[in-house]
């Protein structure tokens, strides 16, 4: 026992302070996710989704819960989560770019401050269309409504826009005083949080005979591959050496070491699957929420239909921005541009490569890693789509047992561990693993 990694975390004060304050953090996001929102009757929810799930109808809710935890068809205080957030800065990420004036002014000091306050402003926005489509959804489900007219709209609209800032604000203190990065956590949560029923639904389906054994197997075996795979993929890198030239200062002599730059065969990690499904989340709940009101024009209820996401132009849209934002992410974290000038200013070379070129090259080695490791995310991206076309497997299972739920599962995880070993190596006691440290591949 006195080897033990899990005993090693908790002799760690710090360590045990911030996976105690993360805990309870979790444990009132999960109340806020059961919490229904004023005005709502919770037993005619139950009815109407159970009548769903029978029907096999349940896609756009199944959609919301996963990433939410169960929270939206509980229509709860926290039913939005942390996704109008992803998608706000997704959006003003994308308007650095296209407006050069609001790059500069992010540049200057105090920069990053405002970029956060626009994050938070543009975030209640979002909330508040997001929101509004919602009270069209709860009119269409029968006798869920039980205050009339414009009074639930604003009281639902108001509880459930404050419920979003909350949990955004819960995954600030995650990230200050927690482990892992809070927004990523609290996403981590929820699908955590799925995995009971899950599995439920799963034995309720074998015992039924709905479900054959022998695809839960095949299943399981592909679920097991795919996490090595996911792990491998995570930790790979391809290393560019780069040799510093030997410089005086004064009287000492500095440089001359060898040392490399290591590239991830997936440079922009899980950021990019987070970044496709927040940003269709968008579009999808507003089109799903009031296609079904009677009074909306025919069209909205044909977006709603070709946005379905078990649909193949939904999955079509998914790979494409998947790739999108694979590419956009890894330049704007891994600029080769700010890499080579460093490279230069501090006397540095990478052998075989003229140092006017370097930047160049350095561009092309990205290249030839995100495309493969952006197709990578998109396959697993769509396997539940899949799993439940060709096994036959319910939504709800076909989720977490692959694509998105898997890659922000696996990728997340990663990330916290190393956090971990990080805070576990400044105390100097041994790491998660046998030698330490949860070592890279080198390709």
């Amino acid at each position: 026992m006195a080897n033990n990694p899990i005993v090693n975390i908790f002799k760690i004060k710090e360590l045990r302070s911030r996976l105690f304050f993360t805990f309870v953090i979790f444990v009132v996001f999960r109340l806020g996710c059961v919490l229904t929102i004023p005005g709502i009757d919770a037993s005619a929810l139950i009815a109407y989704f159970d009548d769903l799930v029978k029907q096999n109808k349940n896609a756009f809710a199944s959609y919301m819960d996963f990433f939410a935890g169960g929270a939206f068809s509980n229509f709860s205080v926290f039913m939005l989560g942390v996704m109008p957030y992803v998608s706000t800065q997704i959006i003003l990420q994308l308007a650095l770019i296209i407006f050069p004036t609001l790059k500069r002014i992010v540049q200057e000091d105090g920069g990053q401050r405002k970029f956060a306050a626009w994050t938070r402003i543009g975030t209640v926005f979002v909330c508040l269309i997001q929101s509004f489509a919602m009270t069209f959804y709860a009119d269409s489900i029968p006798g869920a409504v039980i205050i009339d007219g414009f009074a639930f709209k604003a009281l639902a609209v108001l509880t459930v826009t404050t419920g979003a800032m909350i949990t955004v604000w819960l995954g600030d203190l995650i990230t200050e005083y927690g482990v892992g990065n809070g927004i990523s956590m609290l996403i981590f949560a929820g699908i955590v949080a799925r995995l009971p029923k899950a599995v439920a639904d799963l034995g309720n389906g074998i015992s039924k005979h709905t479900i054959n054994p022998v695809f839960v197997v095949v299943v399981l075996l592909m679920f097991v591959a795919i996490i090595a795979l996911v792990v491998f993929e995570q930790r790979g890198e391809r290393r560019i050496p780069v040799n510093y030239a030997k410089r005086i200062v004064g009287k000492k002599m500095y440089g001359g070491q060898k040392t490399y730059i290591p590239f991830k065969i997936n440079p922009s990690g899980v950021i990019p699957v987070i970044f496709a499904s927040s940003f269709l989340t968008f579009p999808l709940q507003i089109v799903s929420s009031i296609g079904n009101n009677q009074s909306m024009p025919r069209w909205v209820s044909k977006l709603s239909v070709f946005l379905t996401p078990t649909g193949l132009w939904y999955n079509v849209l998914l790979v494409l921005l998947i790739i999108f934002f694979a590419y956009f992410y890894t330049q704007v974290t891994l600029n080769p541009t700010e890499i080579a000038k460093q490279i230069r200013e501090n006397g540095g070379s990478i052998p075989g490569i003229r140092t006017d070129k370097a930047e160049e090259y350095m561009q092309k080695v990205l290249n030839r890693l995100v495309l493969p490791g952006s197709l990578y995310l998109a396959l697993i991206a769509v396997l539940p789509v899949l799993i439940q076309n060709i096994f036959e497997f319910p939504q709800s299972i076909a989720m977490l047992m692959g694509g998105t739920s898997l890659l922000i599962l696996v990728g997340v995880d990663l990330d916290t561990m190393s956090q971990i070993e990080a805070v576990m190596k400044t105390h100097h006691v041994d790491g998660l693993v046998k030698k330490g440290s949860l070592r890279s591949h080198r390709l």
